[in-house]
């Protein structure tokens, strides 16, 4: 009894910390949006890994930075009236955005090391912790790989890129998320499948896939045209929807087509949130689903109210970044709401 009792407690402090992980991707994610919506992204034209933990000190320091900041497409096309202290200001969010990658690095590794040297983790899940912090450090380099293509002729990142680095940070968050949940809810044995499971699976993908167009939209800075709704302007489809050759591109480089899939995107997942929350409430499921289901409603209408809101008034910076965390939120809902129908 007391070997089970030191074990679960032991799988909760791993549980929490891998928690704690996952609310400091998620900050990452915030601060991520707020940086883009800023244009404070490019702001940092080099990526030291090591000492770039330093903020320039003294004034030597920043005209040294500011002049490397005077080579970039952005500066020469976008910001050419910038001084130093409006570069600051631009400055200080990529900073705090990297420093805050570099924090993560070191609240998951000092822990880890420390639940290794103390047996919390076994031997046989070291891999499964070690692919996490990987995935982490390979994070960091697909965010300067994406700041660098912005850095050549347009000043403006790659919304491949953009979108590829948003779903890392997604899939490292659910990785994280997913194991701390298989510690804290263990699966009982004879343990199957709930008969909503399946749905909820769907819809979680369906978020997914929403939150990969949303990454498009941003990169490609879609929410700046057609801020009406439901309609796009005059039109329910709009002029030039499928103007891109060969077809397929206009999915990724057409700012009408990816605006219109993202918004019908978004409406579809949140009919089907409804439908399924009314079809829920009569099914037999253990409390925390129950819960999860309820939760899932009340965030699906707080994102679509956010996310219309957000497109009417041309992207307003914290609109914007709000809309993207509560897209997280939302896919941490259903990730969760899968979790607990997957261990019934």
């Amino acid at each position: 009894m007391n070997t089970d009792m030191n074990l679960r407690a032991r799988n909760r402090n791993v549980a929490y910390w891998l928690l704690l992980c996952c609310g400091l991707v998620f900050a990452m994610v915030v601060l991520g949006g707020f940086t883009r919506l800023t244009g404070s992204g490019l702001s940092m034209v080099d990526w030291r890994p090591l000492m770039g933990i330093l903020p320039p000190i003294g004034d030597a320091e920043w005209q040294r930075v500011f002049e490397m900041y005077q080579q970039s497409p952005e500066f020469q096309k976008v910001n050419s009236d910038f001084g130093v202290d409006e570069f600051k200001s631009i400055f200080w969010l990529e900073y705090l955005h990297r420093l805050l990658g570099r924090t993560i690095g070191l609240v998951f590794l000092v822990p880890f090391v420390f639940f290794l040297a103390r047996g919390y983790i076994q031997r046989q899940e070291w891999a499964k912790y070690l692919l996490m912090f990987v995935l982490g450090g390979m994070q960091g380099l697909l965010g300067w790989y994406m700041v660098k293509s912005g850095l050549v002729d347009v000043p403006h990142v790659s919304q491949y890129r953009l979108t590829a680095h948003l779903v890392a940070a997604f899939i490292i968050y659910a990785y994280m998320f997913w194991v701390a949940m298989s510690l804290l809810f263990p699966r009982p044995e004879n343990a199957g499948k709930h008969p909503c499971y399946g749905r909820a699976l769907g819809l979680a993908t369906l978020i997914s896939i929403t939150v990969i167009s949303g990454g498009f939209v941003a990169g490609l800075k879609a929410g700046k045209i057609y801020n009406t709704f439901p309609m796009m302007g005059d039109y329910w489809v709009p002029p030039g929807f499928m103007a891109l050759e060969p077809f397929w591109r206009n999915f990724f480089d057409n700012m009408a087509t990816v605006q219109f899939d993202h918004r019908w995107l978004a409406i579809t997942t949140f009919v089907l949130v409804v439908v399924y929350w009314f079809r829920a409430r009569k099914a037999d499921m253990p409390a925390r689903a129950r819960s999860a289901v309820n939760a899932l409603l009340h965030t699906a209408v707080l994102q679509v109210a956010l996310g219309t809101a957000t497109l009417l008034l041309a992207v307003p910076v914290v609109l914007g970044a709000a809309h993207q965390a509560v897209a997280m939120l939302l896919f941490t809902v259903a990730l969760y709401l899968v979790h607990a129908l997957r261990r019934v």
